[in-house]
């Protein structure tokens, strides 16, 4: 009986010293963080930073929020040595997950009073700023979602982001924006539907089909660049959307500018990510989708068309991703440039695992990386002593920490990558 027990003992053990070693590094490093505030993010005693909240073209207008840098800095240092210690008592690692996301929003905040120290930026624009370049990000997790709930890998998504906004600049300059939109969205389905043939008919390797699309549209869109879009101007000179003010909403201080001012990829991505909610939580459809992912077998002997199933997703992923990769020539400069979508599918990817597999988590991920990639660009303004080539790897670290912090604790779909024959 003794013998029985002493595995599970083990394991018991061993897990409490797993949980203990997590406090440690919890806790470890947001001690760390209140040091780098306290001796790196260091300012004058009478800086001030200044955050404006209104535009000058806005109807309400609202004061600027003005700060005591130095003090609000050291508040900060003294609540993150707070945490940190605080895992390293008894009961502190129930509080981990939480100390450690306030611990790295107030670092986020202590370094923007650091940064806009006896200077000012534009809080507003630069959260508006963060719902725009979130966008693209969302789609790509989006058209993740899709596939993998039904157990289809997608690494294909930069690529199809890609041939969407080379079809969009195309189509956008021949015939006009709404038609470079639909000729992205037919573009991303068509690819959709290659990789579907691909790992769902063919049974080729899930990851080497994706990477073989990616190779191949960046091989494609590269070369018409340069070679055809160089010479033909004309081809590749759209006029991309202008923002769409919602009368009233749009006029609310702070919160019109981020929601209710926007283009019609921001719209089109928040209302997909509502859709796509209800699908696939609160419909019959949405159901057997998620059954196929979980366990391919069992659904189809309660009668759900796995393969037709996976063809359908995938096609439909592929059409959001090539929604998203209009965004990129329609919704900002007009025009295509070689691989522009500089691996926003794969962010894309590392949201969808963030977000654990649901479209508002991945929305929400989204927009963790929307405001990395926002911050960097405000803080390249703002001339910081960091090298710019430091803030332009912010996103893709943030990718890195958030893929490295959930490995082993997110659960995909039990069945994902594996390729299903009907009997």
């Amino acid at each position: 009986m003794t013998n029985l027990n002493q595995p599970a003992a083990q394991s018991l053990t061993a897990s409490a010293r797993s949980l203990d070693m997590r406090s440690v590094i919890t806790g470890g490093a947001l001690v760390a963080l209140s040091l780098v505030v306290l001796f790196w993010l260091d300012t004058g005693v009478d800086s001030q930073s200044t955050f404006k909240l209104s535009r000058p073209r806005d109807v309400w207008a609202i004061s600027n929020l003005v700060v005591p840098s130095y003090w609000v800095n050291l508040a900060i240092t003294a609540v993150l040595a707070f945490l940190g210690f605080r895992q390293f008592t008894k009961g502190g690692a129930k509080w981990r997950t939480l100390s450690l996301a306030a611990g790295l929003t107030l670092f986020v905040i202590a370094f923007l009073v650091w940064a806009t120290a006896d200077k000012s930026i534009s809080l507003t624009g630069m959260l508006q700023a963060t719902v725009v370049r979130a966008t693209p990000i969302a789609l790509a997790a989006l058209a993740g979602i899709f596939c993998e709930r039904v157990a289809v890998i997608n690494i294909g998504i930069e690529g199809m982001l890609l041939a969407g906004a080379f079809s969009g600049a195309l189509f956008g300059s021949l015939l006009g924006g709404w038609v470079g939109i639909a000729g992205a969205i037919l573009t991303g389905g068509v690819l959709g539907f290659v990789l579907a043939a691909l790992v769902i008919t063919y049974r080729v390797d899930q990851i080497i089909a994706g990477v073989v699309i990616n190779l191949f549209i960046l091989g494609l869109t590269s070369y018409v660049s340069s070679q055809v879009f160089t010479e033909y101007r004309w081809l590749n000179n759209t006029t991309p959307f202008r923002a769409i003010k919602i009368p009233v909403l749009g006029d609310i201080p702070v919160l019109g500018p981020l929601l209710f001012n926007q283009t019609i990829f921001v719209y089109g991505a928040f209302i997909l990510v509502a859709i796509s909610t209800y699908y696939l939580f609160s419909t019959r459809h949405g159901l057997r989708a998620r059954a196929v992912g979980e366990h391919p077998r069992a659904a189809d002997t309660l009668g759900i068309g796995v393969i037709k199933t996976r063809y359908s997703h995938v096609i439909v992923a592929g059409m959001i991703a090539g929604f998203g990769g209009a965004w990129f020539t329609l919704g900002t400069v007009g025009q295509f440039d070689e691989n522009m979508t500089n691996g926003r599918g794969f962010i894309g990817l590392a949201a969808m695992i963030f977000g654990r597999w649901h479209p508002a988590g991945a929305l929400a991920a989204a927009l963790v990386f929307g405001f990395a990639d926002s911050l960097q660009q405000k803080l390249s303004i703002l001339n910081t002593p960091i090298p710019s080539e430091f803030l332009a790897m912010a996103p893709y670290l943030v990718t890195i920490i958030v893929v490295a912090g959930l490995v082993g604790r997110a659960r995909p779909p039990a069945a994902i990558g594996k390729a299903y024959t009907s009997e």
